[in-house]
């Protein structure tokens, strides 16, 4: 599907690749601008089916970025937003994750770009009303939570960190080299285990999971 994307990015090579990478799988750049100002401007003049930010950026070089994509979706709930940033930093995934209607949102790391396929996935899944996560911010959140996890298998924490990352069924089973019944299976067993809702999509399987890990 061809998306119209606003990208905000103050580093000038990092944004022309982002518009060269969406541009390569068929996605419309109504706007690449650098500072979080212009960002608010072109987000509310173009309403894009996306919007993909750097946290850090202009004017203030902190969190400006994340601010005003908050403040995007605060004024247009349904607005899907990915966020990148080049440091892990967990607090601005679980602010993220608090956004309205916690869908439609993503937090990678900038070295994740450049697994085109990848990136380029976690684009059409947040526009899908999906929710990414960073693996390595999943990863934090695992350990954080490691007391209660010990409840599940070696095999059960691996399938468990994939579900948080928004994978599907049979990319976990691609992923561990196991059948997806298998998975399933697996599956059953976390949602059991940890007292998370069996029923309902993947989706909110997946948000199950992540007010889980960040509790």
């Amino acid at each position: 599907m061809s998306l119209k994307v606003v990208v905000a990015e103050d580093a000038a090579l990092m944004r022309e690749g982002l518009v060269g990478v969406l541009t390569r799988f068929g996605h419309q750049v109504c706007a690449a601008v650098g500072d979080a100002e212009a960002l608010m401007a072109a987000a509310r003049a173009h309403r894009p089916d996306l919007v993909l930010t750097d946290i850090r950026m202009p004017p203030g070089l902190g969190d400006d970025g994340l601010r005003a994509a908050v403040a995007l979706r605060r004024d247009r709930p349904e607005l899907p937003v990915l966020v990148l940033s080049q440091y892990l930093e967990q607090s601005y995934a679980t602010h993220l994750l608090d956004l309205g209607g916690q869908s439609g949102v993503g937090y990678m790391l900038k070295d994740r770009v450049a697994a085109v396929t990848e990136f380029a996935d976690a684009v059409a899944q947040v526009a899908g009303g999906g929710t990414v996560l960073d693996p390595e911010v999943v990863r934090q959140l695992l350990r954080r939570r490691q007391d209660p996890l010990g409840r599940l298998t070696p095999r059960e924490r691996e399938v468990l960190a994939l579900m948080a990352e928004g994978r599907s069924n049979a990319a976990i089973a691609r992923s561990l080299y196991v059948s997806v019944a298998a998975v399933n299976k697996h599956i059953g067993s976390i949602l059991q285990r940890l007292d998370l809702p069996v029923d309902g999509d993947a989706h909110r399987r997946v948000l199950a999971v992540l007010a889980y890990l960040r509790n």
